[in-house]
């Protein structure tokens, strides 16, 4: 199970110091974060922040949580996408989602997609260009929202082992053991990973090991129920660990059990996660189950 940190709070160049002290610390992955105008706090574009943090760092995987591609032109996305790519030697990895309600980049903005239903398709289109993109080869593209005449994007991804020359994808995907949203899970098996979100009520609780391996047992069936091809495939569950080591490691060998394959430290509280609270969790390392 791989470990990674949030850097949720904090000047720009802090944050990318944080990074830096991730990876000096053991941790095994960086994450900014896709806020346009949100919680009345300072933010940075994340492209910016991890450029800065792929020149600064070799080993520690880069991304976000989470880009919110319905917002995005997806051609720059491809563009900001690859440029971090290469910098970054083939780390970046790209969390993506509809966008949260109260971010003022797709509710002060009256030609945005609104409605939930709106943005996941404008998402779908996104991440269907994206494929596209990866290629390398020129194409045009028709979808339900987006469409455009041809291009053709170079250099292509870095090449990775297992994934090929693609910029690995982690869509969130909804989970309710007793009503599985179908639509929302199978989008992240035709990509590399889910980014795990319960369902209604529970939706900011923090996943149990039973809430993983009830994911993982219907991704497994699903997947074979639709022909899916075997591949590297994450799942990927954030949220705040406890204060106390032992209790910290007992809970990610839990999940890892369940079978998740990633931990993603995220503080969101700005009165408890301030950048020095940040800097110095980051600096004890990660728990290791």
């Amino acid at each position: 199970m791989r470990v990674g940190f949030v850097g949720s709070f904090g000047s720009a160049p802090q944050v990318v110091d944080m990074a830096v002290t991730a990876e000096d610390a053991g941790w095994e992955g960086f994450f900014s974060w896709d806020g346009m105008s949100i919680m009345a706090v300072d933010t940075f574009d994340p492209w910016s922040i991890l450029a800065a943090a792929a020149v600064r760092t070799e080993r520690i995987a880069l991304g976000a949580m989470v880009f919110a591609l319905p917002r995005r032109k997806p051609w720059e996305v491809v563009r900001q996408a690859l440029t971090v790519d290469h910098l970054s030697g083939g780390r970046l990895v790209l969390p993506v989602g509809v966008g949260v309600l109260d971010d003022g980049g797709f509710s002060a903005v009256p030609d945005q997609p609104q409605a939930l239903r709106d943005r996941a398709q404008q998402l779908d289109d996104a991440l269907d260009f994206l494929d596209r993109a990866w290629a390398g080869e020129p194409f045009d593209f028709s979808g339900r929202r987006l469409s455009t005449a041809q291009m053709q994007f170079l250099p292509r991804p870095v090449d990775r082992e297992g994934v090929g020359r693609r910029v690995p994808v982690w869509p969130v995907g909804v989970w309710d053991a007793e009503r599985p949203p179908t639509r929302s899970l199978d989008r992240t098996l035709r990509h590399d990973g889910i980014v795990l979100q319960l369902r209604g009520e529970r939706g900011f609780d923090v996943p149990t090991p039973d809430d993983v391996a009830s994911l993982v047992a219907w991704l497994t069936a699903r997947r074979a129920e639709l022909d899916v091809a075997d591949g590297p495939y994450d799942v990927v569950v954030q949220g705040v660990l406890p204060t106390d080591r032992a209790a910290a490691a007992d809970q990610l060998a839990a999940l890892r059990a369940a079978g998740a394959t990633w931990w993603v430290e995220s503080r969101w509280n700005p009165e408890t996660a301030t950048p020095t609270s940040l800097l110095d969790a980051i600096q004890a390392g990660p728990p290791r189950p």
